[in-house]
């Protein structure tokens, strides 16, 4: 249901009391001066385009659209790309998060785009990536 297939058709807004109708929108994600225009879907009022409701999946275009944003501003990995660097560095996701001192289960997050690594830990995984043999040096 949260995937937008099967949800209903209007709801009422919990600010205006309005009846609001299912609809995907362009919707503007603006990131240091860097914009990328997504299509959003959501409930709005027809009459207050500034009311708006999004449920389950409906941020995940928008989601998306500042990762990347940030990927092209700030260097930030995606989630595919930090995947690709720890299975490059043939570990898990326990063991990656180990060997970063940042915690078990920080990777599963990092891939999965919940929570974005520190700049030391980018960096970290970045120069990792480019000399793999330095994995063993931080084993030690």
């Amino acid at each position: 249901m949260a995937d937008g297939k099967d949800l209903p058709q209007t709801v009422v807004s919990p600010d205006t009391g309005k009846t609001m109708v299912r609809d995907v929108r362009p919707f503007d994600v603006t990131y240091r001066g860097h914009t990328i225009t997504v299509d959003h879907p959501g409930y709005y009022n027809p009459d207050d385009p500034d009311d708006a409701v999004f449920i389950g999946k409906d941020m995940a275009a928008a989601d998306a659209a500042l990762r990347e944003l940030k990927r092209r501003v700030d260097g930030l990995p995606t989630p595919e790309a930090i995947r690709e660097i720890r299975a490059k560095l043939k570990l898990s996701q326990r063991e990656a998060g180990e060997l970063f001192k940042v915690g078990e289960n920080a990777f599963d997050k990092y891939e999965r785009g919940l929570i974005e690594p520190s700049g030391p830990t980018i960096q970290l995984m970045h120069l990792l990536s480019r000399h793999p043999e330095l994995v063993d040096e931080l084993r030690k």
